[in-house]
């Protein structure tokens, strides 16, 4: 389904000559996926232990179909920022209960401040390559062969090269994907040279036989003769390497602070959130199937398995995420050193691969991803909301690719409690449940991380881990002083009052600042989003019985 519709969508957009009616893409791709997650539901209630598709080429089994629909669940969410318009009138007439959903959206090309065509409304190809990064993730997460692995992890990466650089007109945006092209063009050799390694070793690209080999118990000396365990160890810890890269996990997370930054906000919300679930997902099957090697009692310490470059890697993010973090003072690079520390998380759950620990890996992942989304759309929000203000601050106004990310600076966030309280308290839940604080969501995953790594004699990383969240809120709660603690800068433009809008059906009607409103599938989206975060604790065992099933069913087979 996905195919099809990217060869239908690629058709239209090259025959279409009007860039005004993106919003239709995005409605059509949004259309698109709900129909696919609807596939996907049914077919899981068919398949048990799971099923191989085209010689093994693929393996579907429950966990790469939960993270599916996942994945295309959260890509509507962030499909509906460029879906509709970003503001709309709350008219009186209209505002009952009974006509809650009758209200008009502005259509006015005089209006100016309402920016009906924003650079992010006009661009056709954005849903496009948005299915195309969707197919390379699904084939990623269901891939069981080294060939595959690459093509999938290609097409993710290439239609993340093209969607960071989608604005044209914005140099930032075009400096950031090519910071991004060239040196993910570098971490996609660590991967093709981890294959060829891997390939010229064990003799097959079929990732089942890989397994089988690094799992066999009583081996004979001829087998060791041909075989060097030495080597697939270093194949794989190279291999691992690339992706270390994509996932922006320390050491290798360099490219990452100025991409996110440069790369519109939009746009940013894709890449920094859909881009690692499947990564993370495909990892959880290696680590899962490799991790016993059958020559680690004899020849090699348990340091030397390749998976303690994942503990390393755990290490790093935990630290550089945080003190790094601590000197930042643009907002979405402040983002992007959260999230490293947060990889670090998920990488020590990772690694230790237990029962326990694989619990705790999927609902971190699920949980930071969904919570990471609501950061960013309420910075998106904030952006829309800041229209009609005005600011005498010579350092506001002067910012490169301010229409495309309103909101570059912590300080400008000041006060901004005074302005609109309900998307304040929304970014304040959701940065409180960055920094682990009870009893919203991830204090829960920190928790069952921690727990896990304590289990499993990880006491020193544990330890870091707990330090480093301790730290981190120093930097999160510097937000939330700017946002509360201070009065804004902000003042009404006076230009504001002088615009009219058309007829809108009821009589001539001038709005204020406070008859313009988000639209309703941001407001919802936020909305629920952190009624989530917060009550998580009184709908906890849905969510925590799913993870259950899943590693039962993994570890099962």
């Amino acid at each position: 389904m996905l195919l099809t519709s990217i060869l239908f969508l690629l058709i239209s957009n090259a025959v279409s000559l009007r860039r005004d009616i993106s919003i239709l893409f995005n409605r059509v791709a949004i259309f698109i996926l709900f129909y696919v997650i609807l596939h996907e539901v049914i077919s899981l209630s068919i398949l048990n232990k799971g099923i191989g598709l085209y010689s093994n080429l693929l393996t579907i089994t429950n966990i790469t179909q939960i993270f599916h629909i996942f994945i295309f669940f959260i890509s509507i969410l962030i499909l509906q920022l460029t879906s509709f318009f970003p503001r709309k009138v709350l008219l009186p007439a209209h505002s009952w209960y009974n006509n809650l959903f009758n209200y008009r959206i502005v259509i006015s090309n005089k209006t100016k401040h309402l920016n009906k065509m924003g650079e992010h409304l006009k661009i056709i190809e954005y849903p496009l390559i948005i299915l195309f990064i969707l197919s390379g993730a699904v084939f990623l997460m269901s891939t069981s062969d080294l060939v595959s692995i690459f093509l999938s992890i290609e097409l993710q990466s290439y239609g993340l090269y093209l969607l960071s650089t989608i604005y044209r007109n914005s140099e930032l945006a075009t400096t950031g994907g090519l910071i991004y092209f060239l040196l993910g063009g570098l971490s996609s050799c660590f991967i093709l040279l981890g294959t060829s390694l891997l390939y010229a070793n064990s003799g097959t690209t079929n990732m089942d036989g890989l397994y089988i080999i690094t799992s066999i118990s009583d081996v004979s000396n001829n087998v060791q003769f041909w075989y060097k365990p030495n080597y697939i160890n270093f194949s794989l810890l190279i291999f691992t390497m690339g992706f270390l890269f994509k996932v922006s996990a320390a050491p290798f997370h360099f490219w990452s602070p100025d991409v996110y930054d440069a790369i519109p906000t939009i746009v940013t919300t894709f890449v920094a959130i859909v881009a690692k679930i499947s990564i993370f997902i495909f990892l959880l099957e290696l680590v899962y199937y490799t991790s016993s090697f059958f020559f680690e009692e004899n020849t090699l310490s348990s340091s030397s398995n390749w998976t303690f470059i994942l503990l390393m890697s755990s290490l790093f993010s935990l630290i550089i995420g945080t003190v790094v973090g601590l000197t930042q003072f643009r907002i979405k690079r402040l983002f992007t050193y959260s999230t490293i520390s947060h990889v670090g998380f998920i990488l020590l759950a990772l690694s230790i691969s237990s029962i326990e620990s694989t619990q705790a890996f999927i609902f971190y992942l699920i949980q930071y991803s969904i919570s990471n989304l609501n950061a960013f759309v309420i910075l998106i929000a904030i952006g829309f909301s800041l229209y009609c203000y005005h600011s005498n601050n010579k350092e506001y106004r002067e910012l490169l690719d301010i229409s495309n990310s309103p909101v570059q600076l912590i300080s400008q966030l000041r006060g901004y409690f005074h302005i609109n309280p309900f998307l304040s308290l929304s970014l304040a839940i959701t940065i409180f449940s960055f920094v682990g604080i009870p009893p919203l969501v991830g204090f829960f995953a920190k928790q069952m991380v921690l727990s896990a790594a304590l289990d499993n004699g990880y006491i020193f990383l544990s330890l870091v881990a707990i330090l480093t969240s301790v730290i981190g809120a120093v930097y999160y709660l510097n937000i939330i002083k700017e946002i509360f603690f201070y009065l804004p800068e902000y003042n009404l433009d006076p230009n504001f009052s002088k615009n009219s809008t058309t007829d809108l059906g009821v009589s001539a009607f001038n709005p204020g600042h406070r008859e313009i409103v988000m639209s309703s599938s941001i407001s919802l989206t936020i909305s629920i989003i952190t009624l989530v975060i917060t009550l998580f604790i009184f709908i906890n065992t849905e969510w925590l019985s799913m993870g259950t099933i899943l590693v039962q069913i993994l570890f099962k087979t």
